[in-house]
């Protein structure tokens, strides 16, 4: 099985994590990963987005064109990369910063709260790792242990604080997802 996901947002958002530890976890699991990560001259507060790919095969091209995940943080991110996101596959969006999104009819759609979560359990800029969370549990494409192993394994030693963190928003996602139930909006 391979799946394709692009990760949209602004620079600062920690896009460019999320994909990192998404790939890495992948690769924990022996699978194939590719990741591709791009982002503005203008780096915090310009546009960042990446590309991974988790496949048990071979991948023959880290290019992704279309998308079977989309997950976004900001509505420019969703609006460039909605269109591309290939019919009945799943949209993943922050809903605390994406308010009034026009959306696909054909698509899955999980309009998730994160920025607000994170907040409430510590601190704003992991909402990053609530959308992790929340799209580990609907996948199933990574367990939740390698994600955690990826994290400690990329954090440098002696910020176990912010590996805590990052393991408790991620939870916080998951928990979104089971207490939901994957509600469509």
């Amino acid at each position: 099985m391979e799946s394709k996901i692009i990760i949209g947002g602004f620079g600062g958002q920690g896009i460019l994590f999320l994909g990192g530890i998404l790939a890495y976890s992948g690769m924990l699991e022996n699978k194939q990963v590719t990741w591709f990560p791009s982002y503005g001259a203008e780096i915090r507060g310009g546009t960042a987005n990446c590309t991974v790919i988790v496949s048990d095969e071979v991948i023959g091209s880290p290019i992704v064109k279309n998308p079977d995940v989309l997950i976004v943080m900001s509505e420019a991110s969703l609006n460039k990369f909605q269109l591309q996101l290939k019919k009945n596959g799943l949209l993943i969006f922050d809903s605390s910063l994406i308010k009034t999104p026009v959306l696909r009819k054909d698509i899955k759609i999980l309009a998730l709260p994160a920025t607000e979560i994170s907040s409430k359990h510590g601190n704003i800029k992991s909402a990053n790792m609530v959308l992790l969370g929340a799209f580990i549990t609907m996948s199933g494409m990574v367990m939740k242990a390698s994600v955690f192993k990826a994290l400690e394994r990329t954090i440098k030693e002696g910020n176990s604080k912010i590996v805590d963190m990052n393991k408790k928003a991620i939870t916080e996602g998951i928990r979104f997802i089971e207490n939901t139930q994957g509600k469509n909006i």
